[in-house]
């Protein structure tokens, strides 16, 4: 898979590092000579350039990426940068950084944006997440799909605790993809008993977030 990806800093290298351990082929684009330098990133291909302008894409064939991730300091050219990439070279995936919680509002398809990270987003569901216990937590939204990555961890007096992922029936529009129970990372199989404990991993509409808290919450 062939990724670029505008923005060389700090977020920008990690995620080329990242990509390039996993054998994707990565383009580095930032205007800034220094971050630009061949080499900043091992494996990965660099560009001296102005991401927001089309030479520049151009000149980065970004009609050929699969793949691309604006990861730039700048809200205003991660979103230029996301809406040239969908409009006009038709990258299947584009996926931008939010910087400002205030401006996540405009990360969405029509700035060609298919998912939107915010880091203080993120941040602040990993702390819910790490002591929430009964209460569902939002993880992560998925643009694209209008669903959600969403996570509880079962109580002991979860009305589900001590029953069979079978015996459940869950609202329609979700998913259960993983059960995390100390070390282990659980696929669910219906067999699978439900312990209190339990991190519970759903993919789920929106409007099902109600649903899924009611039945797994506190009794």
């Amino acid at each position: 898979m062939r990724v670029a990806i505008a923005g060389a800093g700090k977020v920008g290298r990690a995620i080329a590092r990242e990509l390039v351990g996993n054998g994707h082929q990565v383009l580095l684009i930032d205007r800034d000579a220094e971050l630009a330098r061949p080499g900043i990133v091992e494996g990965a291909e660099t560009l001296m350039a102005d991401a927001c302008e089309v030479s520049a894409l151009d000149e980065a064939h970004l009609s050929h990426c699969q793949v691309v991730v604006a990861a730039t300091g700048d809200d205003k050219v991660n979103l230029v940068v996301s809406l040239l990439a969908k409009t006009e070279y038709g990258v299947p995936r584009v996926v931008a950084r939010v910087n400002h919680p205030k401006n996540e509002w405009m990360f969405d398809e029509s700035w060609g944006v298919d998912v939107a990270v915010s880091t203080p987003r993120m941040l602040s569901a990993l702390v819910e997440e790490a002591v929430s216990v009964g209460d569902l937590v939002r993880l992560f939204t998925f643009r694209q799909g209008d669903a959600n990555l969403v996570e509880i961890t079962l109580s002991a007096d979860s009305p589900v605790v001590g029953q069979r992922v079978g015996d459940q029936t869950w609202p329609s529009d979700t998913a259960l993809v993983a059960i995390v129970r100390g070390p282990r990372v659980i696929a669910p199989s219906p067999d699978d008993p439900l312990d209190k404990g339990d991190e519970l991993l759903f993919v789920a509409a929106p409007d099902r977030e109600p649903d899924l808290q009611r039945l797994l919450g506190h009794a």
